[in-house]
């Protein structure tokens, strides 16, 4: 429930690396030029949250202690100077805070960079919308910015009931795409579910299915969400001359001969960026945008966990994540 204080709020601190956090009524922002102030209502749980938690998080700049939170969903309460997409009373949402020295989205209220937020899906709840921002702007720059999927082509997703894959597997369709997407046997229906062929990775090599789906000849685009191993097998994967891989974990060491002996191209994304640096954040709204219209049009339904948690449960949202637990994105309901 809301503070009455209309100076205070409450909000989660992590103060330390490894530490549970701590509820703590902090005083509460106020809108400044180009920003909105916002009740949130839910926010989304990342594994990038825990990251920061655990003092892993270094590349996402958010030094402890801090409030922690990336996505959420809401209502404006105020706006600052400059602001003319929204106004009081309008439900939005984005990935707008917990990283970069920014204030997160565990608290009752935070004052965000109008240009990172766009109007919620008047489809779908609170929980549902807060789950989405950081998933979907990581499928969305990497399957249409980085790309540019097109209808037809055929499409690898791995991981493809996981919190960007599935999302990246609906975009993928919503552009008129043939989607495969890796996973495990108990992942099988839900993959099938929201139109994709599943593939076994444990039952099939790069080469059965590349055989199998393709010809030999690869897919058009390969979108690796989990890093390591499975990068190297978006390499193999990847069509002849024109296959472009993408992933959202490329950071290790990798040989890129399998990919130059196929002609074929990649790109990374750090989805974060333009919240550490400032530039580039309005693209981000104007993808958020993109997830409102697809979720109107009955394209785009979020994988949410059904457990409720507050901020004074966040503790156990955050224990239940790191041991892999997860059925589906996990949410703080901040308020009713």
């Amino acid at each position: 429930m809301k503070t009455q204080n209309t100076t205070t709020m409450q909000a989660l601190i992590a103060p330390e690396a490894n530490a549970s956090f701590t509820l703590t009524e902090v005083e509460r922002p106020v809108a400044a030029e180009g920003q909105v102030l916002v009740s949130i209502k839910a926010s989304g749980v990342s594994v990038l949250d825990n990251k920061i938690r655990t003092g892993k998080g270094g590349h996402a700049k958010q030094p402890l202690p801090a409030i922690l939170g990336m996505d959420f969903a809401g209502v404006v309460e105020a706006v600052g100077a400059g602001v003319t997409r929204f106004k009081v009373g309008d439900e939005v949402y984005g990935l707008a805070g917990g990283i970069g020295g920014l204030q997160g989205t565990y608290a009752e209220y935070s004052a965000f960079d109008a240009d990172l937020l766009a109007v919620k899906p008047s489809t779908l709840s609170m929980r549902q919308s807060a789950s989405m921002p950081l998933n979907f702007i990581t499928a969305w720059e990497g399957l249409v910015d980085r790309a540019k999927v097109q209808a037809g082509q055929k499409v690898l997703v791995h991981g493809g009931a996981g919190g960007v894959g599935h999302l990246a597997v609906q975009i993928a369709k919503a552009y008129g795409a043939d989607v495969y997407a890796t996973g495990s046997t108990a992942q099988q229906q839900y993959i099938e579910s929201i139109g994709a062929t599943f593939i076994d990775y444990r039952e099939k090599t790069v080469e059965q299915y590349v055989n199998e789906y393709t010809n030999g000849e690869g897919f058009d685009i390969v979108y690796d969400t989990l890093g390591g191993a499975t990068l190297d097998a978006s390499f193999a994967a990847a069509r002849f001359y024109t296959g472009h891989v993408v992933s959202c974990l490329g950071w290790g060491e990798h040989k890129l001969a399998p990919l130059s002996f196929r002609g074929a191209t990649y790109s990374g994304v750090f989805t974060l960026m333009p919240m550490i640096t400032g530039k580039g954040r309005k693209h981000h709204g104007e993808i958020m945008e993109e997830v409102t219209k697809l979720a109107e049009a009955g394209k785009l339904i979020p994988l949410v966990d059904e457990r409720a948690f507050t901020l004074a449960t966040a503790n156990e949202a955050h224990e239940i994540l790191e041991n892999g637990k997860a059925n589906g994105k996990l949410v703080i309901d901040v308020a009713e």
